[in-house]
C-alpha cells in the first residue's frame, strides 16, 4: 500500500490585516477507505507548439469512475502573460498563469475529461494523476 501526503503552505505579511501563516497536510486515500492511492501516471510534460483549444489532458475513460483521484497541473511558462485555461466537463475552473499550479480532486466519472486551452504557442504544461 502506498502512502502519499500532500501539503500546502501559505505565507503572507500583507494579504490580510495580520500576517498569514497557514499550513495543512493530508494523506491521499482511496474513496471511503483508509487505504492509500496506489497508482500514478508519473510526472508528464507537454509543450504545446501551437495554441490549442479544449485538448484532453486527462481522459475520464482511462480511470475508474467516482474514485478519489487527485490531479496536479502546472504551467511552466516563464512569460507572465502565457496562461493555460483548465476545464472539467465543459466548465472552466480558471486560468493558470506562468508558474501557477493546481492540485484538485477528480472523480473520473463519465464525461469529466480534464481539458486545456492555451493562449500562446510554446506553453509547457506539467501534469500528474494519482488515482485508484
Amino acid at each position: 500500500m502506498a502512502t502519499t501526503t500532500a501539503t500546502i503552505t501559505l505565507n503572507s505579511s500583507d494579504l490580510t490585516g495580520d500576517a498569514l501563516n497557514l499550513s495543512t497536510t493530508t494523506t491521499l486515500y482511496k474513496a471511503g477507505q483508509t487505504v492509500g492511492l496506489e497508482n500514478t501516471t508519473g510526472m508528464g510534460r507537454v509543450t504545446y507548439t501551437a495554441t490549442v483549444t479544449d485538448t484532453v489532458l486527462f481522459a475520464d475513460d482511462e480511470y475508474a469512475d467516482a474514485g478519489a483521484h487527485k490531479v496536479y497541473i502546472a504551467n511552466k511558462a516563464t512569460d507572465a502573460t502565457h496562461y493555460v485555461e483548465i476545464k472539467v466537463e465543459g466548465v472552466t475552473l480558471g486560468r493558470l498563469y506562468a508558474g501557477d499550479w493546481l492540485f484538485i480532486p477528480w472523480d473520473g466519472a463519465g464525461g469529466t475529461d480534464i481539458k486545456v486551452t492555451t493562449a500562446h504557442a510554446g506553453v509547457v504544461v506539467e501534469y500528474m494523476a494519482i488515482f485508484e
